[in-house]
């Protein structure tokens, strides 16, 4: 018999499940306002009744897209990101940046735009909170199967860090080491790929429907401020 280890998963249906709570806000104090995100200082209460002053970033939310070929091969995008100073490897991906956009739309054109594709099938492969610490910024990854390239004639042209991508394919078990190994960084990618490797070893069960409902955005784009 295996011994028991400290830390170790909770079984199935024993009720590890987040849940919606919000502690009484004493004062919101507003400190920047820009096109994509704001940044704000909440006084909270605590259980205790103390007052705690908890800064964070108000983030209209994200989708990103992993997108699965024949070859079992996924497609990824490499991308500046200024604040880490780093070219990252991630897939297709974007903000909630059209209000009341559903997410699976919002998935179908950053397929569209950024890899010129579109997918004839399409799953729900995970959601995430991607720095609940210091963000709202409520993350949804989808999973794109059946792709068909886009015309040349049709693709979208993008400006500044989209304006010119590198994109390559990459086994799913090479994606694989590459995130367990530290290669990857862009929590889309890291995510994304291990999710899409467990539903593939549990036998595609886990896949849920994509317009599963999404309480942390459910009217699709727009800030949840």
């Amino acid at each position: 018999m295996t011994p028991a280890v400290a830390g170790a998963a909770t079984p199935a249906g024993a009720g590890v499940v987040d849940v919606p709570a919000s502690y009484p806000v004493q004062e919101v104090v507003e400190h920047f306002s820009g096109p994509v995100i704001s940044v704000r200082t909440d006084v909270v209460r605590m259980p205790d009744g103390d007052l705690a002053r908890r800064d964070y970033a108000i983030h209209p939310g994200a989708v990103g897209v992993i997108a699965l070929d024949e070859q079992e091969r996924i497609l990824l995008l490499q991308q500046y990101r200024h604040p880490p100073r780093r070219l990252l490897w991630e897939p297709p991906a974007g903000i909630l940046d059209v209000v009341g956009e559903p997410a699976l739309q919002a998935a179908k054109r950053e397929l569209y735009e950024e890899a010129a594709y579109v997918a004839a099938e399409w799953w729900l492969l995970a959601d995430l909170l991607t720095s609940p610490g210091m963000s709202d910024e409520a993350l949804r990854i989808f999973l794109a199967r059946g792709l068909t390239p886009v015309p040349i004639a049709d693709r979208y042209v993008g400006v500044h860090e989209e304006a010119d991508m590198p994109v390559q394919w990459v086994a799913l078990e090479d994606a694989v080491t590459a995130a367990l190994g530290g290669a990857l960084h862009n929590p889309t990618a890291v995510v994304g790929i291990l999710a899409l490797y467990a539903v593939r070893q549990r036998g595609w069960g886990d896949l849920r429907a994509p317009d599963t409902p999404w309480p942390e955005r459910p009217t699709g784009g727009g800030s949840s401020a």
